[in-house]
């Protein structure tokens, strides 16, 4: 008793005593693991899924309960709970979160491992126009979440609309952008997941009262509280909660050539044509609204190759294919009144539709439109056989643009409901489909769908998105490690900006060069623009393409430790990129994006402002960091001036680390996993360190899951005067290893080894005085432990 009341002490100390006064408790109700609380306005449902992870709704009465969710996929665990009772209140308890309910006046208080986590306010209240639910908040916590946004790593103070809706030429500020997500973080590692998806609001404590408001129009009533001992279990716990993102095919990881747009068949080749005579690596291509149409205007919704500019397709994409490069087609939900399948898309019922049952046609930039709607199963299986019949031409990557949608009148009509109701989730529903069609008709296949508007669990479809139509300037860069980072914290992990910007006709060469010097560590490298300016390095300048050429190389060279990121990312919801305060919790860097970790061990500070010529980083406590070009050692937990020059930009690996890194490439078809570089940053202070690559055929879905994978794992130890390497290989029981040459290059040793041995046999080695490194080429059969000895001078 006095533990649960100590509890009691510190919920009305941390949280305050802000609760609903009209509502009165009237009967509580445990069973099969599912908590029900009667009160006199409706009906409270806790259920556990989880030790981190807890549900609750309320279903105001007269209504019923709707179990159907947008959102989550896990199912509760049976779990050890019980509930402890006393006259004023009850807690339902288990190994990890608790919640706690006092009768009156009557709250909801969350509780982890002793710790209050957050409270109900007012918890559900309706008014005039919105249905909302309230929570405390400490004056101290800092607020991540709602989606992307250009605000600054902490949201907190704004009102925050929940639509999706396209901001065009955006730089450092927008409040309001594709993907608005019902999602708040807070600084104190938990999360508060608004399971509904009708539009609405999300109020950071804008009134500066300590109050978290989430508000809708209608649906559900239901929240996830979910919580972690540190920044990635919280993020694996809510992918947990919400799916887990499929591995993208590995192609997905190379170079893109994109535009708008390229206008036949012909420029289409000559783009590849130049990119391989340049030598600069590419591995797809992206075709954007002129394969079905002449013009911008009057054509949306043709969804087939105009014959005049694209006469022959499919031997087009054939002879991509043969030349490494993949095909993407871009798609939109409208169909145009004037387009060739207007009334193809009438006579077949696919179109959304207006109160008296006709389709619900409305003006927008490309024309007279309907739009299809993809919860009628006619409109779904309509779109997806138009999907289909592009795949079996060979195309491997579907682009889904205006998805938000672009759009969408209130008065419009779906079989599910009113356009409100499902506007935020129609890009998450729409890539739906195209995964679960996949998963029907071409089941081994990865597909690439890049989407400019999702919702909260839309990462398990395999969503890739990206950050829309940013401006070609400097403020534009300069928004885009904040909206990628925060989108990773919320389970959309390869979120990624058209590199160089989109809007506008700015055609700066040190912009262009510093954009695409941070594209190599964010997600998805794909420069893209309007037609104004060239996107593809290809058309720069002589200096220009050179430099991002080598920008374009690191990002080959560097493609088996990024492969293993999305492995990660796969098997454990962790982003890409990664905010400094994931691990080093120093109070200034909780609001910091402009240094962050590229996985776990590069540190990356882009250049995001002209004519630099050096850049404060503070390098992160407990660690070592070595510049990734001069091999210079920063003691972590200090901010240094760090000289900035032409070539890259700054970039530093971690002490210890040990980094898988590729030969140089073409294209990503020419890597196999078998021959490989492995790079060990030796520092004397860090006496053991891991690191694995993981490897499949880049192509195969579920791979992993199928047994269809090498996983390899690389360990050292240091000791005096020594080191030991040592390499292990989890191989699936349906794939087929072969030996793999390694190079290993042993960096920071400032001296000739006196030798080196495998199996007690001495090897030969290289050792460069001027790089301090040593260097090992070995053969590993991956049935068997390696061991490598270095005894150091």
């Amino acid at each position: 008793m006095k533990h649960y009341l100590f509890i009691a002490f510190l919920c009305a100390s941390l949280l305050g005593f802000s609760q609903n006064p009209t509502r009165t408790f009237e009967s509580v109700d445990f069973k099969n693991n599912v908590l029900e609380i009667k009160v006199n306005d409706g009906t409270y449902k806790i259920t556990p899924y989880s030790k981190s992870i807890v549900e609750t709704t309320f279903i105001p009465s007269g209504e019923s309960f709707n179990a159907n969710s947008h959102a989550v996929v896990l199912k509760p665990e049976s779990l050890p709970s019980e509930l402890i009772k006393t006259d004023t209140s009850f807690e339902l308890k288990t190994e990890g979160i608790s919640v706690q309910i006092q009768k009156q006046p009557f709250q909801i208080s969350y509780i982890y491992k002793g710790k209050p986590i957050i409270s109900e306010e007012l918890g559900y209240v309706k008014n005039d126009s919105l249905e909302t639910i309230q929570f405390n908040l400490t004056n101290d916590e800092i607020l991540y979440g709602g989606g992307a946004r250009a605000l600054g790593m902490n949201r907190r103070g704004y009102r925050l609309e929940l639509y999706n809706r396209a901001h065009y030429g955006y730089e450092t500020h927008s409040e309001l952008m594709n993907y608005s997500m019902p999602i708040v973080m807070s600084s104190n590692k938990y999360m508060v997941h608004f399971d509904n998806a009708p539009i609405g609001f999300l109020d950071l404590d804008s009134k500066k009262d300590n109050t978290l408001t989430y508000e809708t129009i209608s649906g559900r009533k239901t929240y996830q509280v979910v919580v972690g001992d540190s920044w990635t279990e919280l993020i694996d716990n809510y992918t947990d909660l919400t799916g887990k993102q499929p591995m993208p095919p590995r192609w997905a990881l190379g170079n893109f050539s994109s535009r708008f747009g390229y206008h036949s068949q012909k420029e289409v080749k000559q783009t590849v044509q130049k990119f391989r005579d340049e030598q600069i690596p590419l591995d797809a291509i992206i075709i954007d609204i002129f394969w079905f149409g002449k013009d911008i205007q009057g054509h949306m919704g043709n969804l087939e190759f105009l014959k005049d500019s694209f006469p022959n397709p499919t031997q087009m994409i054939k002879d991509l294919k043969s030349d490494n490069v993949n095909t993407i087609l871009v798609t939109e939900p409208f169909v145009l009144t004037t387009s060739k399948r207007w009334q193809e898309a009438v006579d077949n019922d696919v179109l959304a539709k207006d109160s008296i049952g006709n389709p619900f046609t409305f003006d927008f930039y490309f024309g007279n439109t309907g739009l299809i709607d993809i919860y009628n199963p006619k409109g779904k299986t309509w779109f997806w056989n138009i999907y289909k019949g592009l795949a079996d031409m060979g195309v491997t990557g579907i682009w889904g643009d205006l998805g938000e949608p672009e759009v969408h009148p209130s008065k419009l009509l779906h079989a599910t409901g009113t356009a409100n109701e499902v506007h935020n989730i129609y890009g998450h529903d729409w890539a739906g489909l195209i995964a679960e069609g996949y998963k029907t008709d071409f089941s081994n296949q990865r597909p690439f769908i890049l989407m400019r508007a999702g919702s909260s669990g839309s990462q398990r479809y395999g969503m890739i998105p990206w950050s829309g139509d940013v401006n070609r300037t400097w403020g534009g860069l300069q928004s885009q490690p904040e909206i990628a980072l925060q989108m990773g914290m919320q389970g959309l992990g390869y979120m990624h900006s058209d590199l160089g910007g989109f809007a506008g006709n700015v055609q700066d060469p040190e912009l262009y060069t510093r954009w695409l010097q941070y594209g190599v560590f964010q997600p998805i490298y794909r420069p893209h623009a309007q037609e104004d300016v060239p996107a593809e390095p290809i058309f720069w300048d002589d200096k220009t393409k050179a430099l991002a050429k080598k920008s374009i190389e690191l990002r080959y060279k560097l493609l088996p430790y990024n492969y293993n990121l999305s492995f990660q990312n796969h098997k454990e919801g962790t982003p890409l990129m990664r905010p400094l305060f994931f691990e080093d919790d120093s109070d200034p860097l909780a609001i910091v994006a402009s240094t962050y970790f590229w996985g776990a061990d590069f540190l990356i500070a882009p250049i995001l402002i002209p004519n630099s010529t050096d850049k404060e980083i503070y390098f992160p406590k407990n660690n070592n960091w070595f510049d990734f070009y001069t091999l210079k050692k920063f003691e972590g937990g200090q901010t240094v001036s760090v000289k900035v020059v032409e070539g890259h930009i700054p970039t530093f690996v971690r002490g210890g680390a040990l980094i898988p890194m590729a030969k140089p490439m073409q294209s990503t078809k020419e890597y196999y996993g078998n021959t490989f570089e492995l790079h060990y940053y030796y520092d004397a202070s860090v006496k053991e360190s891991k690191g694995q690559l993981y490897n499949d055929d880049g192509l195969t879905a579920e791979a992993f899951e199928k047994g269809n994978y090498e996983l390899l794992k690389f360990e050292s130890e240091v000791g005096k005067k020594k080191i030991e390497l040592e390499f292990d290989a989890e191989i699936g029981n349906r794939f087929q290893s072969q030996i793999k040459k390694v190079d290993l290059i042993i960096h920071n040793v400032k001296s000739k080894p006196k030798s080196v041995k495998i199996k007690r046999k001495k090897i030969n080695f290289t050792y460069n005085e001027a790089l301090t490194t040593v260097s090992i080429p070995f053969d590993w059969s991956t049935s068997e432990e390696l061991e490598i000895n270095i005894n150091l001078n």
